[in-house]
């Protein structure tokens, strides 16, 4: 026991048991303790035994009630010696006079070391080490007493310096604190010291050095933690400069406007940012306890001119619950949690220029139980302030990325076509598998599978294949914008088409069972673009040209150790490419141009057609009008220094002084 207090426990019924505390004196002839008995009591000199019981076990705490402070004068009740206790303890737990346990405790206690006398008033005043250093001799380390070789220790006396005099410590530990730095004019310490040094140096005294640590007071500034906030582009008077094509809509809290869009690997993500003029149409399979609440419509915009819009927001109930509801894993019981959910909500962004005018949102609320499966639909649309319908005919007329490609068909009646690539789904197969726009700039590859017998006639799997592959095009002509019309063949590029390879003859006869060469199993969408212009700085792109082509590959029927009747599988595919080109072709290069390549600036940092670069039409940091002016002055000026160095004008001036 070192501590005025210690615990224990009695393990067992405690009714009808005597504790008891006894000293213990140890025989000075055997060294043994004395034989206790169970007459003791709850007290014993300066202890006191407490004990708490419990169901089956008992507390037992002894404790020390004696003051433990270091005698000072005229005090009594006090400790003589730091040792202040040293005594030996049983504690004793009887009943009817027989003992059923023992607990011996040794205790050693120390004097508490707290003082507690009168405190002086007179506080140690520490020097500011911005003008005086803190510790004027760092080498005395040892109080009372000489330091060897530290010099500044007072208590060094002179005699004992003597001995160590000539191996004192030197610079800032042996107590040269405030050493004179190089920069200061009055410092010799330099060994080479340059001519221009006179002119530079610093004239200052020695309570105001570098080794302080300031030369002035400096303003103490509070650090500022860092938020997770989007930085805004800011000017004076004006909060936001405007959106561009792809920049991220941000709120009012200074926040990315997130709505559930499709990642790159084809799940949904919830915190998906929604870009400026980039419409979407996705949809995202949940359950109801994986359900997550998205932005409340309460949330405000930035229009991106430092203004803030609020959503037009109308609720409507699904009343045809088979669209959204794919699966249900189980019955309908009265015992089912069911929760209203939101089945689909669409957004259409008003907009001009570079900012939102208006947001109207239309949610569609209905009640999903738990075991159902919902297909959520999510939508994002862009509309012009001009334009009158969704076909925005006085809006940008060129297309933008993510927009669908619009397609016609111009030998049918009904001209409206499509331009679509496969979407697969549950095992990939082209019999369940539906159709997705192509969406303009953006690259994709896309396929199914398709089931295939061993004794597949091969003329007729190239024309399945081809039936398939030109089921994603039913079209003729493709916009060159965003709104072409109908009724304008001029708006329309005709669909350049690369017929397969088709042979009249079948291959797979008799040893080639199974092999099936020619098969049009890739198809290949190519669409050229172009800048054409812009409007209100958006870019506008047009279509060129678009080409579809096809790549064969050879089929073969694949089979283990034994071929039997059985079915293989086919992969069919489709990819699309964006292709951009100028707006108008490069100018060829010129025979001079291709033989002598040191003249072309392209290709070297220095060339002889920049060597007048200022006063060309490529110069483009100022006005050519103010170049050219500029230029006349020059070689104005070299002329009339050229006349006035010759001779002769020398001689003019003279004899018209004359």
């Amino acid at each position: 026991m070192s501590g005025s207090t210690v615990n224990s426990f009695f393990l067992g019924n405690s009714s009808g048991v005597n504790f008891s505390v006894i000293l213990s004196p140890i025989d000075e002839e055997t060294g043994k303790l004395q034989l206790a008995n169970c007459s003791g009591s709850k007290r014993a000199g300066d202890w006191n035994l407490n004990v708490t019981p419990g169901t089956n076990t008992s507390k037992v705490t002894v404790s020390l009630t004696r003051n433990l402070q270091l005698c000072l004068p005229n005090v009594t009740d006090c400790c003589t010696a730091p040792l202040c206790v040293v005594e030996t303890l049983q504690v004793l737990a009887c009943r009817d006079s027989v003992m059923l346990a023992r607990l011996l405790i040794q205790a050693e206690i120390y004097t508490n070391s707290s003082f507690t006398g009168n405190v002086s008033e007179n506080a140690t005043i520490i020097p500011n080490q911005v003008f005086q250093p803190l510790g004027s001799c760092p080498c005395d380390l040892t109080a009372g007493a000489c330091d060897v070789r530290c010099c500044c220790d007072p208590e060094c006396t002179p005699d004992l310096k003597q001995l160590f005099n000539e191996s004192c410590f030197t610079g800032v530990f042996g107590g040269d604190v405030n050493p004179p730095f190089d920069q200061l004019c009055s410092s010799q310490s330099m060994e080479y010291t340059p001519d221009w040094f006179p002119f530079l140096c610093v004239q200052s005294s020695l309570n105001n050095t570098p080794f302080l640590g300031y030369f002035y007071h400096g303003s103490t500034s509070t650090p500022k933690v860092p938020s997770f906030k989007i930085p805004l582009q800011t000017s004076p008077g004006k909060l936001f400069t405007g959106y561009g094509q792809g920049d991220p809509i941000m709120t009012e809290e200074n926040e990315y406007f997130t709505i559930p869009q499709r990642s790159m690997a084809g799940q949904c993500v919830g915190n998906a940012p929604v870009a400026y003029l980039q419409n979407f149409d996705v949809k995202c399979l949940t359950s109801l306890a994986s359900y997550r609440e998205g932005l409340p419509h309460d949330v405000r915009i930035n229009s991106g001119t430092g203004d803030f819009i609020q959503q037009n927001v109308i609720y409507r109930t699904i009343t045809d619950m088979g669209k959204f509801i794919t699966g249900s894993e189980s019955l309908h019981t009265a015992e089912i949690l069911c929760q209203n959910v939101t089945f689909a909500e669409h957004y259409t962004f008003i907009w001009k220029d570079k900012s939102i005018e208006q947001i109207n949102v239309t949610v569609f609320l209905g009640s999903l139980c738990d075991g159902e499966i919902l297909m959520q639909r999510f939508t994002v649309k862009f509309l012009s302030l001009k334009s009158t319908n969704s076909a925005e005919l006085f809006g940008n007329p060129g297309y933008q990325v993510g927009k669908p490609v619009r397609a016609a068909n111009m030998n049918a009646s009904d001209t409206f076509g499509s331009l679509n690539i496969w979407q697969p789904a549950g095992r990939g197969l082209c019999m369940s598998a539906t159709y997705t726009p192509v969406l303009f700039g953006l690259d994709s590859f896309s396929g199914c599978i398709l089931e295939v017998g061993i004794n597949e006639d091969c003329s007729l799997l190239r024309g399945n294949v081809t039936e398939k592959l030109n089921s994603l095009i039913q079209a003729t002509h493709i916009g060159k914008r965003d709104n072409s019309s109908y009724s304008d063949l001029n708006d329309w590029v005709e669909i350049i088409r690369l017929d397969p390879f088709n042979s009249d003859i079948n291959v797979s006869t008799g040893s080639l069972k199974g092999i099936c060469p020619d098969i049009p199993a890739n198809l290949n969408i190519r669409i050229i673009f172009a800048d054409v212009g812009a409007v209100q700085g958006i870019p506008q792109q047009e279509i060129l040209a678009v080409q579809i082509s096809y790549s064969t590959v050879i089929w073969q029927f694949q089979c283990g150790l034994i071929c039997e009747n059985s079915i293989s599988f086919l992969p069919i595919t489709a990819s699309v490419q964006f292709i951009k080109v100028p707006a108008q072709p490069p100018i060829p290069m010129t025979r001079f141009q291709i033989n002598y390549t040191e003249f072309d600036c392209n290709r070297n940092d220095v060339c002889w057609p920049q060597l007048f670069y200022p006063l060309t039409r490529f110069y483009t940091g100022e006005p050519y009008s103010q170049c050219l002016a500029k230029g006349l002055s020059l070689a104005f000026l070299v002329l009339l220094a050229a006349i006035m160095s010759n001779p002769w004008f020398s001689k003019l001036w003279s004899s018209s002084l004359v």
